[in-house]
């Protein structure tokens, strides 16, 4: 808990730097756009469909017609919202977090000793794979939120998920070794998913829920770094160069 509030706590501190609010408003703009734009193209087309399917056409025949399309039009929203989030989370992994790494490392962990490997392919593959599973965990378990509870429980459960197995292996891969990451993924398994609930409950703050990549990025960053750093019980790690070697 103690790290994760420091984690917390120096994320605030980052955000009086101009040049984070850059990377952070960034993926914001964007993910706004393509919300406004598939709301347009396809928020009547989804209404339409989700009255047609159970358990909303049931609701629609007992004569609560009303209800029924309540219930659509709030799925719609739930779909692009969800879409928007996406297109956040997958610029922000993909783009933004390496600069703001940079960033953050130069300025608050340059003793930090980069031993890991800096794989664009990589760290895009993991953020796809990572986008595709939280797609289809979230269709598979859709029915389940009509069930009291699990419709609140689950959307923060994905969200939480796809944030730290996102943003997790993306900020320490040119840092952390393969065991290190091995080691810090089995140490810090339960603050990592908890850090990931936290970004996903701001995901429904309004206005400032397509924030939310770009701050869980920053925080982990932070979390996973410091993390790493206490892993090598706070010794100043360098690369040696080839002529020591």
């Amino acid at each position: 808990m103690a790290e994760m509030l420091l984690a917390l706590q120096r994320s605030l501190s980052s955000l009086g730097r101009g040049k984070v609010w850059l990377y952070i408003l960034g993926p914001a703009l964007v993910a706004v756009l393509f919300m406004v734009a598939v709301s347009i193209a396809l928020l009547d087309y989804l209404i339409t469909s989700f009255i047609e399917q159970p358990p909303m056409s049931w609701i629609a025949e007992w004569g609560a017609f009303w209800l029924a399309k309540a219930l659509a039009a709030l799925g719609g929203w739930l779909v692009i919202l969800s879409a928007s989030y996406l297109v956040a989370m997958l610029l922000t992994a993909v783009l933004i977090l390496p600069l703001m790494l940079t960033h953050l490392s130069v300025n608050d962990y340059p003793d930090l000793g980069k031993f890991g490997k800096d794989s664009v392919v990589a760290s895009t593959w993991n953020s796809v794979w990572a986008a595709v599973l939280f797609v289809v965990g979230w269709a598979v378990t859709l029915p389940l939120w009509l069930i009291p509870g699990l419709g609140l429980f689950l959307p923060l459960f994905w969200m939480a998920w796809l944030n730290r197995r996102t943003f997790a292996y993306d900020a320490l891969a040119e840092h952390a070794t393969p065991e290190e990451w091995r080691e810090l993924r089995r140490q810090k398994a339960m603050p990592l998913l908890a850090l990931g609930f936290a970004m996903a409950v701001l995901t429904h703050v309004p206005f400032a829920g397509l924030l939310a990549p770009s701050l869980a990025a920053l925080v982990y960053i932070h979390f996973c770094l410091e993390s790493l750093r206490r892993l090598r019980q706070g010794a100043v790690v360098t690369i040696p160069s080839r002529s020591e070697a």
